[in-house]
């Protein structure tokens, strides 16, 4: 009994199996060896590499930088308006350079490094308006 179930799973998958293409000509190993991805180089042409479009508004960096913890309410981010107005008694200029410099649990710019100064503070806007 083993011998046949032995010879009929051998006969089903041989049966089943799709032949291997090992091709060795020029074009398949070249296109087998061609990278995954590419390097973009500062100052390259690149049809692909996008120019900024001016500075983002504080929703747009609030959905890319600051929504994980803020959103969420993560170690103690302020969320909801009413988690926003004692920092707002502070001052704006004091909650701006808290999201420059960090503050407590909130690593410098947020983890935005590429957000100026004026984006941050159209985020601090934006979710504290909110």
């Amino acid at each position: 009994m083993k011998k046949l179930s032995a010879a009929l799973l051998l006969l089903s998958t041989a049966v089943f199996a799709q032949p291997y293409d090992n091709s060795l000509t020029e074009d398949a190993i070249k296109q087998r060896l061609e990278p995954v991805g590419s390097v973009y180089l500062a100052g390259a042409e690149s049809a692909a590499a996008a120019e900024p479009t001016g500075p983002r508004s504080g929703e747009q960096v609030y959905q890319a930088a600051c929504f994980a913890c803020h959103g969420t309410g993560a170690l103690g981010a302020p969320k909801a308006h009413a988690d926003w107005e004692p920092r707002l008694a502070k001052g704006k200029d004091v909650l701006l350079n808290h999201a420059i410099n960090g503050f407590n649990s909130m690593p410098p710019r947020g983890t935005c490094m590429n957000c100026s100064d004026d984006e941050l503070a159209a985020a601090i806007e934006f979710m504290s308006s909110k």
